[in-house]
């Protein structure tokens, strides 16, 4: 594996640290995956549109449509991870992935109508993927389309749709064909959320904040003109937009090296048993382990990156990313809130909380990586099925 920087790659570094320190609006005071509140997005909308003017979003979209052909397969990147060490707001919802979608699977007229409204930010997409039965096994879905003449009549429930409080369009599977088996018969479409019909309703999380929905749709009627790829073909399309994520572990790496930066600077102002928390021979043996796993895991994004370079990815190599990141993540929030001693139950708000309360969300919201994009215990069955190559147990 060489991944050594090119200084063409890093006067493009250069080139978003600065842009990203000149236009981004505002620190996040969250960690993760997170909605902002609504008043919030006017200017993330204007933040966003502004990354895609600039080429720093759809880099690697064709050029009729605002790509760059000639720009560095890492380029998207150095994007995700300038955008994560300054702490600002990444763009929010799926359109990266219903961009893809529709890039490869769409139509001409669904490319000029829906690329356009992307790149200025005029649509705010959401994933309706999964439901309450279909999450990590999405082929599970059970929501229903019936075609009606040059209509689709959807019915059927989603959940853990993120920030689909400020979408205005759903990127949605729906089964076409019910007695086909568990991967065919399955449609994709793109959705006008205000649609009637569609009903979004936030889920209240152990953080107290709103980052997820439920989304109900009862008799919604859905143009034929807006399935993407063919009907029934649902399943590829789905699969092929889900591998244009590979950009997101570039930012997990970042945020693993920051958090490990906050921990000892945490550690350095609290004390165990009266001596300073680093003076404690237990808790340097619990950083060093924690220091260590953050090196690996950003050997792991360097082999990621790597192998997508040359066209070598494993079938293994995303889900033994997502674990390895999402139980470090936690590990790291968890010693954060231990190292707090009893002040660890302060919560945000609290005059007295470490960093105005930000390990304790930090710990809480920690749950959500072990479970969004595949709980770890199903990507585990999937490493010892597609990458070692183990027998499934019989059900």
């Amino acid at each position: 594996m060489r991944m050594e920087s090119t200084p063409e790659l890093a006067a493009f570094r250069k080139k978003v640290r600065a842009f990203v320190a000149e236009h981004a609006p505002g620190r996040k005071l969250h960690t993760g995956v997170r909605a902002p509140d609504p008043g919030l997005m006017p200017a993330i909308r204007a933040w966003t549109a502004k990354l895609y003017e600039a080429g720093f979003l759809g880099i690697d979209w064709p050029e009729e449509y605002g790509g760059r052909p000639d720009a560095h397969p890492l380029e998207p990147s150095i994007v995700v991870e300038e955008i994560t060490r300054a702490g600002t707001w990444p763009p929010i919802g799926a359109a990266a992935l219903a961009s893809a979608a529709v890039l490869q699977f769409g139509t001409e007229q669904q490319r000029a109508r829906y690329l356009p409204r992307i790149r200025r930010c005029e649509d705010v997409w959401c994933q309706l993927f999964s439901e309450p039965g279909a999450g990590s096994d999405l082929a599970a879905l059970q929501t229903r389309a019936r075609r009606e003449g040059e209509v689709f009549v959807v019915d059927g429930q989603k959940v853990w749709t993120t920030n689909g409080q400020h979408a205005d369009m759903g990127y949605l599977l729906a089964r076409t064909d019910p007695d086909a088996p568990r991967h065919k018969g399955i449609t994709a479409f793109a959705l006008d959320l205000r649609t009637p019909g569609v009903e979004v309703r936030p889920l209240r999380e152990i953080t107290g904040s709103t980052d997820f929905n439920e989304v109900f749709l009862d008799g919604v009627r859905i143009p034929a003109a807006d399935v993407i790829g063919e009907i029934d073909g649902g399943w590829r399309v789905a699969m092929s937009s889900l591998g244009h994520e590979r950009t997101a572990v570039a930012g997990h790496g970042v945020e693993l090296v920051a958090a490990l930066e906050s921990l000892l600077e945490l550690a350095g102002r609290t004390a165990i048993g009266g001596r300073p928390a680093l003076g404690d021979s237990a808790t340097r043996q619990a950083i060093g382990e924690l220091a260590t796993r953050v090196g690996v895991n950003t050997a792991m994004v360097g082999l990621a990156q790597s192998r997508m370079l040359h066209h070598t990815e494993a079938p293994a190599d995303a889900p033994m990313g997502k674990i390895f990141f999402s139980e470090v993540n936690h590990d790291l929030a968890a010693l954060g809130v231990r190292l707090q001693g009893t002040d660890g139950i302060l919560t945000e708000g609290d005059p007295a909380v470490a960093a105005q309360g930000w390990w304790q969300d930090a710990d809480l919201y920690s749950r959500a990586y072990t479970i969004a994009g595949g709980a770890n215990e199903v990507l585990r069955n999937q490493i010892a099925e597609r990458g070692l190559g183990l027998p499934r147990e019989p059900r």
